[in-house]
């Protein structure tokens, strides 16, 4: 009896380090996607400076630099600490959005920035993250059960998301409903209930893009109403009168809601051609930078129409264009290859968690972050709109940077929390 204690003892001990070993070298795995993804978007903005005085690129590696020791200091702390002080960061981050309103500092017209010290902050960024850890909280205290219940989420969401379309930022704000979503679905809630969610949002859109399939997509959402929702005639009956209202009200809503530059941007991604050397220019100069880089790319610091600026804002929102003219198609590939597994990681971090507040978090940035890679590539691709949303640990931006850091080392906390306790199992 010893003996087979003695190796069943000896079993467990073997699996919970294989176990912690293979969840040390996911941990290895989720720092060195960041920092090659820097250290390349480094030389990359060099690149496309090199003709000019500006010298950016050593700030964005000095950036990155504290946001990794910034990371390393966080994932050291269990996540359940931050709860205590998640409503006070909250409002302190929608009272920043609040004071760019009043202080804030304009560019390319749009005001997202106040000056602290001397130094531009975007308080948007710090807000999508405080909105999801607040989100991941209620959604654990407060699973959805029941229609009603929704209000919460969306009261978390709508404070922030107002504030940051207002700037205007409709890029940004798109980020914090693809976060409400995808939390709201890995909280257990119906599918359906999604779906009727964010039903208006579809409505608009096929408004704009496809009108004729309102005809389908009305009567599809009162049917889910009809099957999801209590009181199903009038949850129905309501569902469908939702969706007309919207549908006849986005007319209104274009030209009242969006500026100028958001709808000549919405129309030119459809057709930049129309304007080539105005609106549509960033696009097309964009599509045409990476294809020159064909298979191989013409080499780091080595791209023509990089060196000679031919696209604006290459450095932040269209970093993505210099990594195709000098990576070329492998090099492009290998980068959204990164992203990939970087996603995966998280998946399986959020799936392995301690807590539901703790996987909720890890979902919600993870969206957060690939959200952002899906609309930025397709952006300087030509399959997206010009929205000004920054690509992950490349585009620069300090505060971007350092939020995605800030995340990225709540992350790997919850990923160190679930290590310790598969280690006392």
């Amino acid at each position: 009896m010893f003996r087979v204690s003695l190796f069943r003892s000896n079993t467990s001990f073997l699996k919970s380090f294989r176990r912690t070993t293979k969840s040390k070298k996911n941990n290895y795995i989720l720092w060195c996607i960041p920092i090659f993804l820097v250290t390349l978007s480094g030389i990359l903005i060099a690149s496309t400076q090199r003709t000019t005085n500006i010298a950016e690129w050593y700030q964005h590696w000095i950036t990155a630099l504290v946001g990794i020791a910034l990371s390393i200091a966080l994932s050291r702390l269990p996540l359940r600490r931050f709860k205590p002080f998640l409503l006070p960061i909250y409002f302190s981050t929608v009272l920043s959005l609040i004071a760019v309103r009043w202080i804030g500092v304009s560019a390319l017209g749009s005001q997202r920035w106040l000056n602290i010290a001397g130094f531009n902050f975007q308080p948007s960024e710090l807000a999508k993250l405080s909105a999801i850890l607040l989100l991941g909280a209620v959604l654990e205290r407060h699973p959805i059960e029941r229609p009603v219940q929704l209000l919460r989420p969306l009261a978390v969401i709508s404070l922030p998301w107002v504030l940051v379309f207002l700037q205007p930022d409709l890029g940004t704000s798109l980020v914090f409903g693809a976060c409400l979503m995808t939390m709201l679905y890995w909280s257990g809630m119906h599918i359906e209930w999604v779906v009727l969610a964010f039903s208006l949002l579809v409505s608009a859109l096929f408004v704009a893009v496809i009108p004729l399939a309102l005809i389908a997509w009305i009567p599809f959402v009162g049917l889910l109403a009809y099957r999801s929702l209590p009181a199903r005639m009038s949850s129905a009956l309501v569902a469908i009168l939702l969706n007309i209202l919207i549908a006849l009200s986005t007319p209104w809503i274009w030209l009242n809601f969006l500026k100028a530059y958001q709808r000549e941007r919405l129309l030119l991604f459809l057709d930049p051609a129309k304007d080539p050397l105005g609106g549509g220019y960033h696009l097309l100069q964009s599509t045409v930078g990476i294809g020159s880089g064909g298979l191989f790319g013409l080499g780091l610091l080595k791209g023509q129409l990089t060196k000679l600026r031919f696209i604006p804002e290459q450095h932040t929102d269209f970093i993505f264009s210099a990594l195709g003219e000098e990576t070329g198609f492998l090099g492009t590939v290998f980068v959204v290859f990164c992203f990939a597994i970087l996603l995966i990681k998280l998946l399986s971090i959020a799936r392995n968690a301690s807590t539901d507040f703790e996987s909720l978090v890890v979902i919600g940035i993870g969206t957060m972050l690939m959200f952002q890679v899906v609309v930025n590539i397709f952006m300087t691709i030509g399959l997206g709109p010009v929205t000004g949303i920054p690509l992950p640990f490349m585009s620069y931006g300090r505060t971007a940077l350092m939020v995605n850091f800030i995340a990225l080392g709540l992350c790997l906390s919850v990923a160190r929390q679930s290590s310790l306790k598969t280690e006392d199992l």
